[in-house]
């Protein structure tokens, strides 16, 4: 069964870059027809979609998000990585990482997923953005 864990700064101040790393262990994330996806929840929201980097190391992310987003991978570790430029306090979030054969299309501008939509998910780590 595959297993993803999230690491990164727990705070980050304005206009910095975030950057979080998930690592994924019992499969590869080069695993044909997989999608390695980010997806952030802030206080009072649902599960918003970032974007995902596919198994061939092709990327798709949120329009919202697009342009200050980039996810990247390490196929030596088995890690792929999040970097979101000029974050501001409304980035303040709990992050995951999750997996899915499933390919992952966004219909609108900001991109809401249910927990189902992904069959696996790290645990979630608490990034604040303040000065």
């Amino acid at each position: 069964q595959v297993q993803l864990q999230e690491s990164g700064p727990g705070l980050v101040k304005p206009s910095q870059t975030l950057s979080l790393t998930c690592t994924v262990s019992g499969g590869s994330i080069t695993t044909n027809y997989y999608y390695w996806s980010w997806i952030r929840q802030s206080p009072g929201k649902g599960l918003e979609w970032i974007g995902y980097i596919s198994y061939s190391g092709s990327t798709y992310y949120s329009p919202s998000l697009k342009s200050r987003t980039s996810i990247s991978r390490d196929t030596s570790k088995n890690q792929f990585t999040l970097q979101l430029t000029s974050v501001t306090p409304e980035d303040t979030a709990v992050y995951y990482c999750a997996g899915d054969h499933r390919f992952y299309y966004c219909s609108g501008y900001v991109c809401y997923v249910e927990r189902s939509d992904f069959g696996s998910w790290g645990q979630g780590t608490q990034v604040t953005v303040s000065p």
